[in-house]
């Protein structure tokens, strides 16, 4: 294992801890058509408790994901984290409001009501994956950060708006803006796959806002997909570590690593395939497991296209010889080979979350299930 490899390898580990995140944030998505797809309060109930058994596997991974970036490449970590702060510090806040809302919504003494909280759960399934995306669309648009190299390595943020500025950018607001429309949609997905209550498949009230968030979704992503393979891109010459720019840098790298093209291809594929067989089957309900697969797949793509390849995976628009490759923001290669042995632990992980969650989904979400249950949010 060269060292190169471990770089490789972690970039690959910490682009599927991502993808899967964008996946999990169909909690988020359900969560944001609390109301209308909800139209009673027994029915908005349903809905929290069908997300309330999953919430925690989206924050559980989005704290994977920072330690794994931080353990993996150290120099973006104190770069973004350090200096997007307000950006990060919005996410994360959006998430403790997530928490709490679970939490305090219908027990005793609750002075705000329960339908403050649920209001909270909108907006954090509104703000959660927007910002996240937007975060994402960083790697190929850049953000405004400066690295000094010397006796010691130092960054800051070049502007005061420490990570805000980035939804300025109108295509970080666009990826930003798909990622909400996709989160609604397998929010929608799995809701139609948990949820056993004729009310709301008799009235389409969950397959209904498929419709308009799949083509807000398609209509965002594509236009996000031309302009990243039409754009000039960031790239590094690996010898001198010297950053330029590149014409069509992301389309080449997607033609020169062609096995990640078919991927994509492959994933979104499966995402239009889980949508619209729904669509048109509605006593069909895997949907959400395979447009979720396809979300996985076509992330993952997405990410790999912005690092490997001698690709600038967080470039900086404030000086190009700052941005972040690989090579210059990496962790040690005795700390990279330490963490693969680690890392040999995670399909036993992995095993346990499918054992949880098959558990939990034992059988559908009922009104009397809920009412019967003393663990019911």
């Amino acid at each position: 294992m060269s060292y190169l490899f471990l770089q490789h390898y972690w970039c690959f580990i910490v682009a599927l801890l991502a993808a899967l995140l964008v996946f999990l944030m169909f909690v988020q998505g359900a969560n944001s058509l609390i109301f209308s797809i909800g139209k009673t309060a027994d029915e908005r109930r349903l809905i929290v408790n069908a997300t309330g058994r999953k919430w925690e596997f989206t924050f559980t991974t989005l704290v994977t994901f920072g330690g794994a970036f931080f353990a993996s490449y150290p120099l973006f970590y104190s770069t973004s984290f350090g200096g997007a702060y307000w950006l990060w510090m919005l996410i994360l806040f959006s998430f403790v409001l997530q928490a709490v809302s679970y939490e305090f919504q219908n027990k005793l003494g609750n002075l705000l009501g329960t339908r403050t909280f649920q209001c909270l759960l909108v907006l954090n399934g509104i703000l959660g994956p927007l910002l996240l995306g937007g975060a994402v669309a960083t790697f190929f648009n850049g953000s405004n950060f400066i690295v000094e190299r010397g006796d010691m390595v130092v960054s800051r943020w070049a502007n005061a708006s420490h990570g805000l500025d980035a939804l300025l950018n109108v295509w970080n607001l666009a990826l930003g803006l798909a990622v909400f429309f996709l989160a609604r949609i397998l929010g929608c997905l799995y809701l139609h796959n948990r949820i056993d209550d004729k009310l709301l498949h008799g009235h389409d009230q969950i397959i209904q806002p498929l419709w308009t968030n799949t083509w807000l979704f398609l209509g965002l992503f594509l236009a996000f997909l031309a302009h990243i393979l039409t754009c000039d891109g960031y790239a590094y010459d690996p010898e001198t570590g010297v950053i330029f720019m590149e014409p069509y840098k992301y389309l080449h790298n997607l033609l020169t690593m062609w096995p990640l093209l078919v991927m994509l291809l492959i994933g979104v594929v499966f995402v239009l395939h889980g949508i619209f067989w729904s669509m048109f089957h509605k006593e069909w309900k895997r949907g959400f497991w395979v447009a979720g697969f396809g979300t996985v797949v076509t992330v993952l793509v997405l990410l790999l296209l912005t690092a490997w390849n001698n690709t600038a995976y967080y470039p900086s628009t404030a000086d190009l010889q700052s941005s972040l490759t690989m090579q210059n923001s990496s962790s040690s290669e005795f700390t990279l080979r330490t963490m693969f042995y680690v890392s040999l632990l995670v399909p036993f992980v992995l095993a346990y979350i499918v054992y949880a969650w098959r558990a939990l989904d034992r059988k559908p979400i009922t009104q009397e299930e809920i009412s019967e249950s003393s663990h019911a949010y």
